[in-house]
């Protein structure tokens, strides 16, 4: 079911009230003792203001007195890797500017001082296995029923179905001559949509977390699952010499390649929602409602006409670059980035980094470890390592770069590519809760 209206069923009413606020709500974060993030709105709040009736679902839940919640399940893309963080960096990379973070602070803006509560469960590399109760690092069994959850939000489907490894071998060739070859990894992702597998695991999912909330006694939950939006401009030929490879000649960015990822995203987004209308048919009315924001991205993908990738400097792409920085024009980094004319690097004390010592990982003993942990990041870190053993006269792409920057040490230098930037996530908030982007982000992304 794709939204359209800008109420969605009622999914954010309790968050439209002050949109428009140049203040953002500030956030504790505090460790739960079951190993989950539970936000809790610490700034100055107002008062519940008079709610109008947008769907009769949600007139039972304006009876309650019981404090406005949600919760975040999914993977990085949800998570929001590479958008901030507030301390250190945990293992699940969670962004402060991802968009269920932005989504709970209109949330906590139009709630009394700390009453609307969040448990962001996002975490990069999930599979739907790992949302699912009994598996490693289960989401859901860390989910606190304790805590009042009126909707969730949901991104998966990417690590299940191949994102990283058509990456790796179409893009990056992280693993250099042992990537494998670009066709095979898109065939993979193609076979893995075609299958049953994948929308059976999406259905549990998805039928887990309501059962979880026990949605019987809370008519009104929503589950609002995102898409993906396609990464590439296809318009024009000008990227086909381009290369985002890490090792000196790296594959290009023909036009055909670009279409094909793009297609593949296309093919994802119409299988997620395929799989949310057989869910939604065992119903009388709808309990799980897609989001699919690629339209939003319109002008701000990748080699969009008179564009030359990697565009470090254009804040207007709303994909992460390795090693790129983060387009928040609420965000000042004070550290301007060794040769800025011509690429962006992240800096920031807080993050974990791997030894100096270190030749990126242990080739010999990262790849199981990494390959568990799904995430993008720690798989590339791994695969550089192996690549350089396996072929010592490899050279990076900006190694004179790298040399000068101890963050290309940190998992998310690379984990957070082709993920959302802070910018993009703000339009994923939006389509989210069906309302216009915050004030003063607009304008200052003019």
């Amino acid at each position: 079911m794709l939204l359209s209206t800008p109420t969605i069923l009622g999914l954010c009413w309790l968050a439209g009230a002050r949109l428009t606020s140049a203040v953002p709500q500030v956030l504790s974060l505090e460790d739960h003792p079951r190993d989950q993030y539970v936000l809790l709105s610490s700034d100055k709040g107002m008062p519940p203001e008079s709610l109008t009736n947008t769907h009769s679902l949600w007139s039972d839940r304006r009876q309650s007195q019981q404090p406005p919640g949600f919760v975040a399940f999914g993977d990085s893309y949800s998570a929001g890797i590479g958008t901030g963080v507030d301390g250190v960096e945990d293992e699940c990379r969670l962004g402060s500017h991802a968009y269920p973070v932005l989504i709970f602070t209109d949330l906590a803006e139009s709630q009394a001082p700390g009453t609307a509560t969040f448990q962001f469960l996002s975490c990069t590399g999930s599979t739907t296995s790992n949302v699912l109760s009994g598996g490693d690092h289960s989401q859901v069994d860390k989910f606190n029923k304790s805590i009042n959850a009126d909707f969730a939000v949901l991104s998966i489907g990417g690590n299940d179905l191949g994102f990283f490894s058509v990456m790796n071998a179409c893009i990056f060739r992280f693993y250099s001559f042992n990537s494998g070859s670009c066709e095979t990894a898109l065939q993979f992702v193609t076979d893995q949509i075609e299958s049953s597998d994948f929308a059976q695991r999406l259905e549990m999912v998805i039928m887990e977390i309501l059962d979880t909330v026990q949605w019987e006694k809370r008519p009104w939950f929503i589950i609002t699952v995102t898409g993906y939006a396609r990464f590439f401009s296809v318009e024009t030929d000008e990227c086909d010499n381009c290369t985002l490879g890490v090792w000196w000649q790296g594959p290009k960015l023909k036009r055909d390649v670009r279409q094909r990822m793009n297609d593949m995203v296309v093919a994802v987004n119409e299988k997620l929602r395929s799989s949310i209308d057989a869910v939604n048919s065992r119903f009388t009315t709808p309990k799980v409602l897609f989001v699919d924001y690629d339209a939003k991205f319109e002008g701000h993908r990748f080699c969009e006409p008179g564009v030359m990738e990697p565009a470090y400097n254009r804040t207007e792409t709303w994909f992460f670059l390795v090693g790129g920085k983060d387009n928040n024009p609420n965000v000042t980094d004070p550290t301007p980035a060794p040769n800025a004319t011509t690429v962006g690097i992240e800096y920031g004390a807080s993050s974990k980094t791997l030894s100096p010592l270190s030749p990126l990982a242990d080739p010999e003993t990262c790849l199981g470890p990494a390959e568990r942990s799904g995430d993008w990041g720690l798989l590339a870190l791994c695969y550089m390592a192996r690549a350089k053993r396996d072929y010592p006269s490899l050279e990076f792409t900006a190694e004179d770069v790298m040399i000068q920057n101890s963050m290309w040490y940190v998992p998310t230098y690379y984990g957070k590519t082709f993920h959302p930037r802070s910018l993009g996530h703000e339009k994923s908030r939006a389509s989210a809760c069906g309302l216009p982007p915050k004030q003063d982000m607009r304008e200052k992304s003019r």
